[in-house]
């Protein structure tokens, strides 16, 4: 089956081209072999003049050059000139390459692929292919718009090495999806890269490896194909291994390393294979250095941030490797060399280059911080970095914005440095102005920051609420994302424990008692349970639960009583009774339980439930109850006894359990 082409329409800039006007005429000449000698003078044309292309491409004669590749009664060796012609123009600009692709120029060549049966034209298509998939906004999708073309690609891999360099390129920057890996993987793309990577010739190698990455990244069952096929005798991760020695390009062993993380991190290869510990590590770890390129360091620290973001022991090893962390500081002091060009575009360059060192640093960062204390003290001490930190939060770029903000959480998790290194930094502002009308993204991870950030132990917690906490944090629990209204809740909780009678005022008034109905609600399970554990700390400390349950009363009861009655798990309606117990440790909020019939009969069956923790959540709410230093106790104490409390309370002083006896 074919591939569409797009209607479209010439572009609309006459701009005339003087130096080739005398055969632009011939290119449509109904006589093939002026047309051909045609084609042959435009290419002469346009080789090496970005100039040259553009006017080219504003004369519309793009269009003219794709009917004649798109036209299979034409001789194969025009076709062919015009393809050429045509990935000339490809090599232009970046602003050439969108002019063709809108012009609709990929469809054209992929159909030209899938009918060719002579090299000369393949071969020239596919380089063409290659130029325009470049671009960010290339179709790469239809590549797998027909399962054909997968097959027709993958066989012409074998016919010349540069159909292998075109091939794995343009399946590289076309595999983005798990569908893709699939496809592809059933497709035999597995042990065709396994010969490719067993070549002598670099062009192929490199290509190859960047294919295997983006095939196995994130996706278990074809990472184990690959990590268990083999060729030549020999197993696909050792000849990849094969690629990391210290006489191979540094880019090949950085390529390498990047498969053999992406082979760990989908479960293939685990974190304590040689080639990860003594291959992959090392060579990340040295790639970062000063002394290396600049892309190849970011590439290089963004893969080690990677590897080293769920494993312990892998984080514990990179620390304290070859000086790593003083290294990875230094990407935040990128210096451009001197130029005295100034040149717009040396510029933007500069900038980019040192948007991505900083982001490739605090990703860095954040992995290796993500368990260690001790590491993150290390961290923290090196280079002023807290400091680095606030800039980025502030950064233009929000990439840079978004791995700032994720090496801030990583570090916030660290008790220590809660309590001294975060109380000196001005922080606070930047991150809650970060939090207005971020991403998704940003706001998911500045939120679960502010989770840590709200600890009680942390001396953040007054400055964070002067910034308007509280309204941002409520709103995010009225978020669709469960993990936006998980945080929110989650940091609202925190904020709530051992906090002063205003601020819990503050939170119940601004999140609403709708609101709560609707989280307690929720069909995430750990909603659930940090709203139970919000109403918890709120109603904490006598006067505080007296005064909350003065205003908010009936509504909580019912909050409660949804629970106890719903379908929920054991640890739900534990939270649910411990919310009881507080309420009955108030002086005037216990007369909610004891005027409620319905509330204490729940209480006398929780008392003999099958699950222990159950039973003790229930007795201790009745040991509150009936406290008898406590005005009104006797009255409680007889209501109780006769409903058969106290009988209840005899028999389980027979129970085998110690912590269920003590109650």
């Amino acid at each position: 089956m074919l591939l569409g082409i797009r209607n479209h329409k010439p572009f609309l800039d006459v701009k005339t081209v003087e130096s080739c006007r005398s055969y632009i005429d011939e290119l449509y000449s109904s006589d093939t072999q002026k047309c051909h000698q045609a084609i042959i003078c435009l290419k002469n044309s346009v080789i090496g003049s970005n100039r040259q292309k553009g006017n080219v491409i504003a004369q519309g004669i793009v269009t003219r050059l794709m009917q004649l590749l798109g036209d299979t009664s034409l001789p194969a060796d025009l076709r062919s000139e015009a393809a050429i012609t045509l990935g000339s123009l490809a090599k232009g600009t970046l602003t050439h390459l969108k002019q063709l692709i809108d012009v609709g120029l990929v469809p054209v060549l992929l159909n030209s692929i899938l009918t060719s049966d002579n090299n000369k034209l393949t071969e020239a298509c596919l380089r063409c292919v290659m130029s325009v998939f470049r671009h960010p906004s290339a179709p790469v999708d239809l590549i797998f718009f027909d399962s054909p073309l997968v097959t027709t690609l993958l066989g012409l891999v074998m016919q010349s090495t540069t159909n292998q360099i075109c091939v794995t390129t343009i399946l590289s920057a076309s595999t983005k999806t798990v569908e893709h890996q699939r496809l592809l993987c059933e497709q035999g793309a597995v042990y065709t890269l396994a010969g490719l990577l067993s070549s002598s010739i670099p062009a192929v190698i490199m290509p190859s490896l960047n294919f295997l990455a983006n095939l196995v990244y994130q996706n278990h069952n074809v990472a184990s194909s690959v990590a268990t096929a083999s060729y030549g005798g020999k197993a696909v991760p050792d000849i990849i291994v094969g690629h990391m020695s210290r006489q191979k390009p540094t880019e090949m062993q950085l390529a390498s390393a990047r498969c053999l993380t992406y082979l760990h991190r989908a479960g293939a290869v685990s974190s304590d294979d040689p080639k990860i510990l003594f291959k992959t590590l090392p060579i990340l770890v040295v790639l970062c250095k000063k002394d290396r390129p600049c892309q190849e360091r970011v590439r290089a620290a963004e893969t080690l941030a990677y590897l080293t973001e769920v494993d312990t022991e892998l984080q514990r090893l990179a620390s304290i490797s070859n000086h790593l962390i003083p290294t990875l500081a230094d990407l935040l002091h990128y210096q451009p060399a001197e130029n005295n060009n100034n040149l717009v575009h040396v510029h933007i360059h500069d900038f980019v280059m040192s948007q991505d060192m900083k982001q490739a640093a605090f990703r860095a960062f954040a992995s290796l911080g993500a368990n260690d204390e001790d590491i993150r003290k290390k961290i923290i001490e090196t280079d002023n970095l807290m400091g680095h930190i606030v800039s980025g939060l502030q950064d233009p770029c929000a990439g840079v914005r978004l791995a700032a903000v994720r090496c801030l959480h990583s570090l916030s998790r660290s008790v220590q440095q809660l309590r001294t290194t975060f109380q000196d930094t001005s922080w606070h502002n930047p991150l809650m102005h970060l939090l207005q009308g971020a991403s998704d993204d940003i706001l998911s991870v500045a939120s679960s920051t502010l989770c840590n950030l709200l600890l009680d132990f942390s001396p953040s917690k007054e400055p964070i609420l002067e910034s308007g906490a509280v309204d941002l944090l409520c709103n995010l629990t009225r978020r669709p994302d469960p993990a936006l209204r998980l945080n929110g809740i989650w940091a609202l909780m925190n904020m709530a424990f051992q906090a002063e009678q205003k601020i819990k005022s503050q939170i119940l008034n601004t999140l609403g008692t709708d609101q709560i109905f609707r989280l307690l609600s929720d069909p995430q399970v750990n909603v659930l349970m940090k709203t139970l554990g919000l109403l918890r700390n709120l109603l904490s400390t006598k006067p505080h639960i007296d005064h909350i349950m003065g205003l908010h009363g009936t509504q909580i009861m019912q909050a409660v009583i949804l629970i106890l009655e719903g379908n929920h798990s054991a640890e739900v309606k534990e939270q649910a009774l411990c919310i009881l117990a507080n309420i009955g440790d108030g002086d005037t909020a216990k007369d909610y339980i004891m005027a409620n019939e319905d509330v204490l009969k729940k209480l006398q069956d929780y008392m003999m439930h099958n699950n222990v923790k159950l039973q003790i959540a229930a007795i201790f709410c009745i040991s509150n109850l009936v406290w008898k230093d406590e005005s009104g106790s006797a009255e409680r104490q007889a209501k109780l006894k006769e409903m058969g409390v106290y009988r209840l309370l005899q028999q389980l002083i027979m129970t085998s359990d110690t912590l269920l006896f003590d109650k």
